[in-house]
């Protein structure tokens, strides 16, 4: 289906929201792109919209992450591992979500924000341990969370920001604010994987996605000015991101 001049547009102030919330919270971005394609922008097709948000949720992950590298709260060799473990997973995830009904995948994927944001809320007092790092000690959970995330992240067509910070902090115990930058490594390169598998299938609105990337750029620019000036409040941010969940999970399942 060919997109008019409107939908265009909102598809640029949706990819600016959806670069905020990567730059602000390292996830979000793909739980926002999604429903914001199919219900705000008008995308039909729920796996276009997949396939679509993924490439471009990939190439704003990589503008939040050059900003986080310049604040020094990326862990390179974390990030490294958890994403290299994560593509796998993510490949074999996506090519079982492109066999799966549309309506259901948003369905499930609803129900799983649920969960995850029970959990986030359930942790926001801990505030990590400074200087947290990947060992030969932790480096197998590392690797094991990120395969399990990215398995997720593409059975779901997601970036899979808000699976992979709490990953990174379970697997490290590192503070949310180097999860929140060193998980838009993952971010991006789960994204990618799971583009160019959506993209194989014809499933990816080629101009859409520069539309989002875009507007995303700003977007993400702002988000991550905004998260070191929270980083003292592990608790507030941490909230921030599970009502941002809670929200767009009970507006999904309002629709689906």
């Amino acid at each position: 289906m060919a997109l008019d001049t409107v939908q265009y547009l909102l598809g640029a102030v949706s990819g600016g929201l959806v670069g905020f919330t990567l730059g602000l919270v390292g996830g979000g971005g793909s739980i926002l792109a999604v429903p914001l394609m199919v219900y705000l922008v008008g995308v039909r097709d729920p796996h276009v919209a997949i396939g679509t948000s993924a490439l471009a949720v990939a190439a704003n992950a990589l503008t939040g992450l050059a900003s986080h590298a310049r604040a020094h709260t990326v862990k390179w060799r974390c990030g490294g591992l958890y994403a290299a473990a994560g593509i796998v997973g993510a490949f074999a995830g996506s090519t079982l979500g492109k066999m799966v009904d549309g309506q259901k995948l948003l369905f499930l994927f609803a129900l799983l924000m649920v969960g995850i944001g029970i959990v986030m809320l359930r942790g926001r007092r801990n505030q990590g341990v400074e200087g947290a790092q990947c060992t030969r000690e932790n480096a197998p959970k590392v690797l094991g969370f990120g395969l399990a995330t990215g398995g997720f992240s593409g059975f779901f067509g997601i970036g899979g920001g808000f699976l992979i910070v709490p990953g990174l902090i379970a697997s490290t115990r590192m503070p949310i604010i180097n999860a929140v930058g060193t998980s838009l490594m993952a971010v991006a390169a789960f994204g990618f994987t799971t583009a160019l598998n959506y993209a194989a299938s014809g499933l990816v609105d080629w101009w859409l996605a520069l539309v989002f990337i875009g507007a995303g750029v700003g977007g993400g620019i702002a988000g991550t000015m905004a998260a070191h000036k929270l980083a003292g409040n592990r608790g507030q941010l941490t909230t921030i991101f599970a009502c941002l969940v809670f929200v767009v999970a009970a507006y999904m399942l309002y629709r689906t």
